[in-house]
């Protein structure tokens, strides 16, 4: 593979191109002004407007979410898993019906691998726009979004409304649902009841992993983060690794599926067979499957990085609370 051919395969932090319309809380006030951005695959998005900066299906979905401070992303549950890691800011993640079951706030590094089944929604409670990066299990991404029915009412306020093929419509914009396609249905009582609603003594011990835990683990070795022997031990379609700089080699390797490698601090140098390049943090890296390649800090000092790769686990798999 050529360094052209692998450039193309790098999506740079400054590069990245919001959607700013992708969801049905877009001109829902506190929402208004978060951005969504597809890195790899399909997405999620309701918006046409959504860009897709490489769309090779690779079994996962690498997406974002940039926001101010004091906005928020609604309540909604996906079918498939959902894991973000902070890049910048300091972010507080609700979740529950109402959003009051339990709570946790995440800062720069640190991973939360959200249970599948539960309303789940995020803020930035820092002092500059923030940052998180997230990994979507399936290649559809769970089939699309399901909103908390106060999320829909309100989008309705302020004139946004879901069809029921997952599309939105802007009656601002002087748009209209399409002959034949109804609203999307409110969730009823009775399945409202189906969704969990555990506390932040369920959640925390097997779902979260501190930026500064995870340096420790990987002192000597990668650390398993998600996947059958990680500290998060779940099975949704993916492995997560976490490298530092003591952790990292020089010797290339290769794998079956298509890996993804997105800097947390300090700067990578990524080699293949054919050429090299620096990532930086914010950066996401697609590595074709079954091409040789290594990634080493290319500086001295603190340095660490998300490995991702695919597995056959169903992409559903991330633990339901009963």
């Amino acid at each position: 593979m050529t360094p052209q051919d692998m450039e193309q395969n790098i999506v740079r932090y400054g590069d990245l191109q919001p959607c700013k319309t992708a969801f049905i809380d877009a001109h829902t006030p506190g929402s208004d002004q978060k951005e969504n951005f597809t890195i790899i695959g399909g997405g999620v998005s309701e918006s046409a407007d959504q860009h897709v900066h490489i769309t090779e299906q690779i079994g996962f979905n690498i997406g974002a979410a940039g926001q101010p401070p004091k906005c928020r992303n609604s309540l909604h549950s996906h079918r498939t898993a959902e894991v973000f890691f902070v890049t910048k800011g300091r972010w507080r993640f609700f979740w529950g019906r109402w959003g009051t079951a339990g709570e946790v706030v995440l800062e720069e590094g640190d991973i939360f691998n959200i249970p599948t089944g539960i309303f789940r929604g995020f803020e930035n409670i820092g002092t500059d726009y923030g940052m998180i990066m997230a990994i979507l299990g399936g290649d559809d991404a769970g089939g699309g979004v399901i909103w908390a029915p106060q999320v829909i009412e309100d989008a309705q306020d302020h004139g946004l409304v879901l069809g029921e093929n997952g599309k939105l419509y802007d009656t601002k914009q002087g748009q209209s649902l399409p002959e034949g396609v109804k609203p999307m249905p409110l969730l009823t009582d009775a399945e409202l009841k189906a969704f969990p609603e555990p506390s932040t003594a369920d959640v925390i011990p097997g779902y979260i992993a501190r930026y500064w835990d995870l340096m420790a683990l990987a002192d000597k070795a990668p650390a398993k983060v998600i996947g059958e022997n990680g500290k998060l031990r779940d099975k949704p379609g993916f492995e997560v690794d976490f490298i530092n700089q003591n952790s990292a080699t020089s010797k290339k390797h290769s794998h079956d599926r298509a890996s993804v490698l997105m800097p947390v601090r300090g700067y990578w140098k990524l080699d293949w067979d054919g050429g090299s390049a620096t990532l930086n943090p914010g950066d996401t890296a697609m590595v074709p499957a079954g091409l040789s390649h290594s990634v080493v800090p290319s500086m001295t000092g603190e340095a660490s990085l998300y490995h991702i790769v695919g597995t056959s686990d169903p992409a559903g798999a991330t633990t339901v609370f009963n």
